[in-house]
């Protein structure tokens, strides 16, 4: 598989149409869907190798399936800023958004300013794009600074009282990964928390509630000695 027709070929066989089902009741977008498992898209991926023009090809076929096949392969190094723009602007659910953040966002030279850029907006899964890019920065950039995690706090705050399920969620997922990254940024997460608790919104109420609970745990105060 070597080309654009010849991939988008093998994911037309591999579709499904019962998880097409089972998916619309996990809130996933049905529209051209496939129903392929995440595991063999991964296995799909591998067999293909990292190639960047053939990632940009297959995700305009607007296929959702091939748009999370698409970040699997991309190289990072290559992704331009216009890139990045153009692909979230296309996202349609939360699978494929998170697919996108975890796998190919978060690792381009312009994953911090975009993670706070996208928060701004007001697209439903372009903003959760911005909390799902920080969450998987919180986690995975080892390197980071404390200081450079906690300046998506204020994003955080601004953006906890969006009642919108699959944004709150992701706001609440930031908030998360970044009290689990350390020892003081679990006193800071927490901190940040319970100056959210106090905005007069049911969301706010529901991000902190859960953050709090998990943060607080003892499991967590014991890993992050």
């Amino acid at each position: 598989m070597h080309n654009c027709i010849e991939i988008i070929k093998k994911l037309k066989s591999l579709a499904n149409l019962k998880n097409v089902e089972g998916m619309a009741r996990f809130g996933i977008n049905t529209k051209n869907t496939l129903g392929i498992p995440i595991p063999e898209l991964r296995k799909l991926s591998k067999q293909i190798g990292k190639n960047h023009e053939l990632a940009l090809e297959i995700y305009n076929s607007g296929i959702h399936e091939a748009r999370i096949l698409a970040c699997y392969i991309d190289n990072p190094k290559l992704v331009t800023e216009e890139q990045l723009e153009k692909w979230v602007k296309k996202l349609d659910s939360w699978d494929d958004c998170d697919q996108c953040c975890g796998n190919l966002f978060d690792k381009t030279e312009y994953a911090y300013k975009k993670a706070k850029e996208w928060t701004n907006r007001k697209e439903e899964f372009v903003k959760r794009a911005g909390f799902a890019t920080m969450a998987q920065l919180a986690a995975h950039d080892k390197k980071a600074s404390n200081k450079k995690i906690m300046e998506f706090f204020p994003y955080i705050l601004k953006e906890s009282g969006d009642e919108r399920n699959f944004v709150k969620k992701a706001v609440n997922w930031a908030l998360r990964q970044i009290g689990k990254r350390n020892k003081n940024l679990n006193r800071e997460a927490i901190k940040l928390a319970k100056e959210i608790f106090k905005i007069n919104s049911k969301s706010a109420r529901w991000i902190t509630s859960n953050a709090l609970r998990e943060l607080a745990e003892d499991k967590i105060s014991e890993r992050l000695k």
